[in-house]
């Protein structure tokens, strides 16, 4: 369990980069990027991506750092697993699709065990429209089912970038407490057992 002073909260979904900046401008919110690595660019010119864990782990590496009361980080540590589990659940997807999921997760939950991570404090998805998402998603989904209190939506749709920020704050400001995220292997078990056509049970208690 984190123990900093500062609140991180991954934002996941319709984001931008005027709506970044505009957040960043706040008062006592800062926004963490994860700081570059040496060596970064040479490896990508090598063509050696980073694992899907990785650039959302310095993020939150990052925000822990800060002394704003909310770090807002665009990057998320479970962003590999997400996009792999969202795949499984196109129609096109193949039997491959559960292989990846599974090689992502096992990523994510080798690097935890390491401890090169912990989940941010929060979840916060902007969302097209107030309570729903495109298509499967991951943190609307099961992650919600696990703690529904961990996972804040607001509906963005229709409004310019400071109507944006102005609701996201909103939400920041009215973010519950709640128990804190089971350890990530349990994470991951809810996830395989999550039926992305459930609704998750976002008015019970953790």
């Amino acid at each position: 369990m984190r123990r900093e002073s500062a609140t991180v909260v991954a934002l996941t979904g319709e984001i931008t980069g005027s709506l970044l900046a505009v957040l960043g401008r706040s008062g006592n919110v800062s926004v963490a990027r994860p700081p570059a690595v040496p060596d970064e660019q040479d490896a990508a010119d090598r063509g050696q991506l980073q694992s899907g864990w990785e650039p959302g782990a310095r993020a939150v590496r990052e925000a822990a750092r800060r002394r704003s009361m909310f770090v807002i980080v665009p990057d998320d540590p479970l962003a590999g697993v997400a996009a792999a589990w969202s795949t499984m659940w196109e129609p096109a997807a193949g039997p491959a699709a559960p292989q990846a999921f599974e090689a992502r997760a096992a990523e994510a939950l080798g690097a935890w065990r390491d401890k090169q991570f912990e989940l941010p404090d929060y979840y916060l998805v902007a969302a097209p429209t107030q309570h729903s998402a495109t298509g499967p998603d991951f943190y609307l989904g099961p992650l919600r089912a696990v703690r529904p209190r961990r996972v804040a939506v607001a509906g963005i749709a229709g409004v310019d970038t400071a109507a944006q920020a102005a609701l996201l704050l909103d939400t920041l400001r009215s973010l519950e407490h709640g128990p804190w995220w089971p350890p990530l292997d349990e994470l991951l078990d809810a996830v395989r057992n999550f039926y992305a056509g459930a609704l998750a049970e976002t008015g019970a208690p953790a």
